[in-house]
């Protein structure tokens, strides 16, 4: 923005900047950093800041706006966290991705439509029924920072995996996945937990829900038709095993996880498991019950272990995988959802060799493998190193976020216990009160907030509880979605 040489000009005369006609006497007292963020937010959002565009200097906008540097560095660095622009050295800070859109609140005659997936039983399309809801703010578990993508990286490893496949590369190929990822995928899982794997036992498969629709196919096939499932436990989960008229018995979970006790009794041949991060308690599976698991898993039980999100921990030291100690007692789910993106819908499993060849043939005959070239660019993303430079960014933005969110339950929900903050991308908050979760839930949705209640992810009584995701928000989405529960809450 030019200005005379005598630095006499128009902005040293006025309180604005004709950038976004911003106007520092807009703000309220000591939140300037936080009300230029949202301004530049908005206006990313809406398009008159688009992908490409760049913000002025820091100094040339305070200057604008008479204010101090610091106050426009820091909202500048909070769009940084958020994923929406990025310092890029002499060409100045640029808008890189727009916020995902808020849709509008539900209006009064929408309402009854988003009440309707809690008063009822949740059925099979309930998640497609109530991401299509509209919401302000969407704290629903299972989603990563979807902003957070590593986009130039993943176009890296594209082009170089384009490059190196041959014409024969572009036709079919083994239902197991690429040779590349699934050595790729074995040197990770030894890597990150613990896992010796040889790349041959490795099934590429279209995330961890085709890897529990298969397993629970194979399973009944071969006899199998209990899986317990840890209660509370994951509803997508039992709907997968469900789908394949598997019985999910459930059993109950504790502070040491997976009561066995219990599972023994049940008398169930199989137990789905998450031990490093239990869905959605955030328990870790003790010491005492993983010895008790194997006793169990030698005396003919199949263990089954979605690891859906193990990498993501802030506050204790890794676990190992229950795979890595029972290689022929376990099958091993893991996937890039939680990671990179549901979008990619790539996962893998890790079988006993008794049932390896009837997962591969179950995956022949639902899509014949996977799509190659997502395959062989992950591959690449996997070996370059580049992949564990995303989770180590991921670690210390959802580390924030995590801390917001622990702070707006303490601070809007006074009574919630928390539960499972030192890993994952969600908490759990219970409540030692008599109310329906579900009916929170919905109240919460009438301000426009999306959330998971307890209730769904449970077939026994339990306390009422909210499953709150916190990874795809942003911190002032966090605190402001969370009090308006917390209104929702005094309202019940």
């Amino acid at each position: 923005m030019p200005r005379s040489n005598d630095g006499s000009s128009d902005w040293s005369k006025t309180p604005g900047a004709d950038f976004l006609q911003l106007n520092a006497e807009d703000a309220p007292a000591g939140g300037l950093s936080t009300w230029l963020a949202d301004r530049l937010r908005i206006a990313i959002a809406d398009g008159r800041l688009p992908v490409g565009s760049r913000l002025p200097a820091t100094r040339t906008l305070a200057a604008e706006l008479r204010v101090s540097r610091g106050a426009v560095t820091e909202a500048y660095r909070r769009l940084g966290e958020d994923g929406h622009v990025a310092g890029r050295g002499r060409n100045g800070t640029i808008v890189v991705a727009t916020p995902v859109s808020a849709p509008r609140p539900p209006t009064p005659d929408e309402t009854p439509s988003g009440a309707a997936l809690f008063t009822a039983a949740p059925g099979a399309d309930v998640f497609d029924a109530l991401r299509a809801v509209p919401a302000r703010i969407d704290l629903s578990p299972g989603t990563p920072d979807l902003t957070a993508f590593p986009r130039a990286a993943w176009l890296r490893a594209e082009r170089a995996a384009l490059g190196e496949l041959a014409a024969s590369g572009f036709g079919y190929g083994d239902p197991r996945g690429t040779p590349a990822l699934r050595a790729a995928v074995a040197s990770w899982v030894a890597r990150t937990r613990g896992i010796l794997v040889s790349p041959n036992e490795v099934l590429i498969v279209a995330g961890t829900a085709q890897a529990l629709t298969l397993t629970a196919q194979v399973l009944r096939e071969s006899g199998i038709g209990e899986v317990a499932v840890e209660d509370p436990g994951s509803l997508g989960a039992r709907q997968h095993l469900n789908s394949q008229q598997v019985g999910t018995p459930p059993i109950p979970v504790d502070g040491d996880g997976l009561r066995i006790d219990h599972l023994r009794s049940s008398g169930a041949p199989a137990a789905l498991l998450t031990p490093a991060h239990q869905f959605p308690t955030g328990v870790v599976l003790s010491g005492d019950r993983r010895r008790e698991l194997m006793r169990w898993a030698a005396g003919g039980g199949l263990i089954v272990e979605d690891d859906y999100d193990a990498e993501h921990r802030y506050d204790r030291p890794p676990v190992p995988a229950l795979r890595s100690m029972l290689p022929e007692e376990v099958v091993y789910a893991g996937s890039i959802s939680k990671l990179l993106a549901p979008a990619l819908r790539i996962g893998w499993v890790l079988a006993p060799e008794r049932y390896r060849d009837d997962l591969v043939a179950a995956k022949r005959y639902a899509d014949l493998g996977n799509a190659a070239l997502p395959q062989l660019t992950l591959a690449q993303l996997m070996e370059s190193g580049d992949l564990e430079r995303h989770l180590r960014h991921l670690r210390r933005r959802h580390r924030r976020r995590r801390d917001t969110t622990v702070e707006a339950i303490e601070a809007h929900l006074p009574g919630a216990t928390v539960h499972g903050a030192a890993a994952g991308l969600h908490l759990l908050a219970t409540f030692d009160a008599d109310f329906s979760d579900r009916d929170l839930a919905t109240a919460a949705l009438a301000t426009g907030v999306k959330v998971h209640p307890l209730s769904w992810h449970a077939q026994r009584p339990h306390p009422p509880g909210l499953v709150l995701g916190y990874a795809a928000r942003t911190t002032t989405e966090i605190d402001e979605g969370i009090a308006a529960i917390g209104k929702a809450l005094r309202r019940l």
